[in-house]
């Protein structure tokens, strides 16, 4: 039976490496997969693109598109092994449903990656939905600077101080977003200077 999978973590764990070495695993043995991103990341051209340098062309998702209409016309067209989604803490709600739907009423797989919690320590509405929603949660680990488990993430300024207000959703990379356990994250919005 398939299965709605969300995996899960902070910056830089691999989400994306992992969503793409899943595609490739199905597609090496002839199964037809569709990829998925984020339509407002626009920072790789549009593509899912790993920090190890593999990358591959994706659909892109918008809050307004029906993602359980647009991949039952492609299962329709030609049968699908996998659908697979990154930066999937940008779904709406909604969207999480109809990937439901997309595993219950059309029986394809639905792997979806990424982040648990924005830079404030809050969930994402998507990844509050697959949370809820999700048979399988899977956590891909990275570590804080201190070697401890890193569970959340900062957004830091140019002069890398931590900020603590701003608008939840602010596309960036190492530039602007550090991965931290638990104490590094409240000693970081307390005031205290990220290693660097």
């Amino acid at each position: 039976m398939a299965k709605l999978y969300f995996y899960y973590s902070t910056m830089n764990a691999g989400k994306s490496t992992a969503l793409l070495q899943a595609g490739h695993n199905y597609e090496e043995r002839g199964m037809r997969t569709l990829l998925y991103t984020a339509q407002l990341d626009s920072r790789q051209g549009g593509l899912i693109h790993s920090r190890i340098g593999i990358e591959r062309e994706a659909l892109h998702f918008h809050p307004t598109l029906d993602l359980r209409q647009q991949i039952a016309t492609e299962h329709a067209r030609m049968p699908l092994a996998c659908v697979l989604v990154d930066e999937a803490q940008f779904l709406t709600p909604l969207q999480v449903r109809q990937l439901g739907a997309v595993v219950d009423e059309l029986n394809v797989p639905v792997l979806c990656y990424g982040l648990r919690t924005d830079f404030r320590g809050e969930l994402f509405p998507g990844s509050a939905q697959l949370l809820a929603w999700a048979d399988n949660l899977v956590e891909i680990k990275t570590v804080c600077h201190c070697g401890r488990k890193a569970i959340m993430v900062v957004r830091v300024k140019g002069d890398g101080t931590v900020e603590r207000e701003g608008a939840q959703v602010e596309i960036g990379g190492n530039d602007r977003y550090v991965s931290l356990c638990r104490r590094h994250f409240s000693q970081a919005l307390a005031g205290a200077k990220i290693p660097a």
